[in-house]
């Protein structure tokens, strides 16, 4: 990888060595997204849309149940909005129902929920509560719990693990103000202690989620660095933190525009004195636990995004049928009509994407990490989309906040609390735009892989001797690129999702060739091109989507006319970026973004209030 590298700046080449370093290299299980990026459309792996046992939904129904319940009797969002803070009595009831080890493992005391009835439990209370599901859900997919069962010892599991059923509160502390998606600028360290036995925490956190009310964390720290072939390389290293250690300090809560009940600012470790028992995994092990364990956490957002996303249909539907303007229901006029029939079409999209990916996660049987990527980046932009069509349905009552609705006699749909709440979701645990980063650099690895004797830095000789059966893979492998697409052969599929699939099939292979081409002609330069990435990207995620939706209607002959709608959309916005491709203002945007940044365009600014 180090001719990739060549050219660029220290920092940057630093930053994306320290990425490399840390992401998961081998693919042991097979991916439907990874081969879709490679022009190989693998039917069998989401076919047949996998069902939940009766004997585990039994399971999830009972404890939802028992959620809604208690949240009905006992949580008001309003007030948590208003007030910024989600009551202590709740807090207390949900811990002894066992929420905050919902997925922590019998043996540990907990409840051990599948990734399925977890993300339902999410699902449901983001309906209802976005910053109680935040609460629970950075507690548990990315907290404490995740990470360390997956990766803790069967010592640090039998001392942490049995407190999440009595209610202890995790947070995972890897952002801080100068480093959020480029973990190179982390300032935190931890050193050992002469003795060896401890590491000595100093530095300074930020919106770490739970952060300020949290008793355990998972803290990201910079180790001393360890040479490696003569070259220093930083080592992140991941601490099982107790927030009672001496030395720990809350030193500021921040508030936002929406999730306003979640406890989060700036935390601050002053000498803090860990174990060095408390390492999680091994030195240098941090980042790359990160990583892993947002692959499973982030399902987490799928399920409270769609959660969400049915609620605001549901206001939009009840609404449109009984507000009249000029005669008739607004729902009848064809502007709004097209907003609710695109709102139930995306809404059926994020229901097959969510528990799709989540019943992944829980058969282990095959590897994830770009179809969890690919289902937070759908989601959280569907569910933005429908937050933003459900406001404008409900027009000045989708502005006004729900305590003032219910003051002048109305209904409280919270319509503005909900779009407030649901914005943080296309940054948190990965952003659009890094989610689309870690995606597009995933999809080119088989060509990074194979090519590497030709780019890498080796002999002439061996480049020389590489070129044959490189070359001779890639001839073949062209062809096979396109050869026609005459038919969809897949089980189980029929009528217009038959249609629909054919289009993937074609797509998926223009989609393979057009990456390698681009790769071919761009090389190392590639990675700068950030909106043809972002295009492969979107591209490969409506395919995937479709895909999922297609199988997810073929068990549900209910779905199969909003499945048609979702996939006609879909088709068009892909038809669009290919488009695009070639025929862009990228270079032009580029060109005027220097001059406002070199301030040509001052002149804009005239006549405000300077900051």
């Amino acid at each position: 990888m180090d001719e990739l590298y060549k050219g660029l700046s220290k920092g940057k080449r630093e930053s994306l060595e320290l990425a490399e370093d840390s992401r998961e290299k081998e693919w042991n299980y097979p991916s439907f997204v990874r081969e879709l990026f490679q022009g190989d459309l693998k039917w069998n792996l989401i076919f047949p849309f996998p069902k939940q046992t009766e004997e585990d939904k039994a399971v999830g129904d009972k404890y939802l149940g028992e959620i809604k319940d208690f949240l009905r009797s006992n949580l008001d969002p309003d007030e948590v909005d208003l007030s910024g803070k989600i009551p202590d009595s709740v807090i207390k009831g949900l811990a002894d129902m066992g929420a905050f080890a919902m997925k922590v493992p019998f043996e540990y005391g907990g409840l051990e929920l599948t990734q399925v009835n977890y993300n339902r439990a999410i699902h449901l209370i983001a309906s209802y509560c976005g910053s109680t599901a935040v609460l629970l859900s950075a507690h548990q997919s990315i907290g404490v719990p995740q990470p360390l069962i997956k990766f803790g010892t069967e010592e640090q599991k039998k001392k942490f693990l049995p407190r999440f059923r009595q209610g202890v509160i995790s947070g995972f502390a890897l952002t801080e103000s100068g480093a959020g998606s480029d973990p190179r600028s982390m300032k935190t360290t931890a050193t050992p202690t002469d003795d060896g036995q401890h590491y000595l925490i100093n530095g300074e956190k930020m919106w770490c989620t739970n952060g300020n009310i949290a008793n355990i964390l998972i803290v990201m720290c910079q180790t001393p660095p360890k040479i490696e072939r003569g070259k220093e390389k930083k080592q992140i290293t991941a601490f099982i933190v107790e927030t009672n250690t001496p030395g720990f300090e809350v030193a500021y809560r921040s508030r936002f525009m929406g999730i306003r009940g979640a406890e989060l600012g700036i935390i601050r470790f002053n000498n803090v004195k860990v174990p060095k028992e408390n390492i999680l995994g091994g030195l240098g092990d941090g980042l790359k636990i990160a990583l892993i364990t947002l692959n499973t956490g982030r399902l987490t957002l799928p399920a409270a995004s769609t959660g969400m996303s049915k609620w605001l249909l549901s206001v939009a539907r009840r609404w449109s049928n009984e507000r009249k303007q000029w005669g008739s229901p607004i729902g009848e006029h064809e502007a709004v009509a097209s907003k609710i029939a695109s709102m139930a079409a995306n809404t059926l999209a994020q229901e097959a994407v969510t528990w799709l990916t989540s019943h992944m996660a829980d058969e282990k049987k095959l590897d994830i990490r770009l179809e969890a990527a690919m289902a937070k980046l759908f989601t959280t932009e569907a569910s933005w989309q429908i937050a933003d069509d459900a406001f404008q349905i409900r027009g000045g009552r989708g502005f006004e906040t729900s305590p003032s609705l219910k003051g002048r006699g109305e209904t409280g749909h919270p319509v503005e609390r909900a779009f407030r709440d649901c914005r943080i979701n296309r940054i948190i645990e990965g952003t659009t735009q890094i989610m689309g980063l870690f995606i597009s650099r995933e999809a080119l690895d088989p060509h990074l892989k194979r090519t590497a004797p030709i780019l890498g830095r080796n002999p002439i000789i061996v480049k020389l001797l590489s070129l044959f059966p490189i070359g001779w893979h890639y001839f073949f492998w062209l062809i096979k690129m396109y050869l026609p697409v005459l038919t969809f052969s897949g089980k189980g599929v029929s009528g217009q999702l038959k249609a629909h699939m054919l289009f993937v099939k074609r797509k998926t292979k223009k989609l393979a060739r057009t990456i390698f081409f681009n790769m071919i002609i761009y090389q190392k330069g590639l990675e700068s091109k950030q909106n043809t990435l972002a295009r492969f990207v979107d591209i490969g995620t409506d395919l995937f989507t479709i895909s999922s939706v297609c199988s997810y209607a073929c068990g549900k002959p209910a779905s199969k006319e909003l499945a048609d709608l979702f996939c006609d959309e879909a088709k068009a916005r892909i038809d669009s970026k290919f488009a695009e491709l070639s025929n862009n203002r990228d270079k032009q945007k580029r060109k005027i973004a220097k001059k406002v940044l070199a301030g040509d365009y001052l002149w804009l600014e005239n006549d405000i209030m300077g900051t």
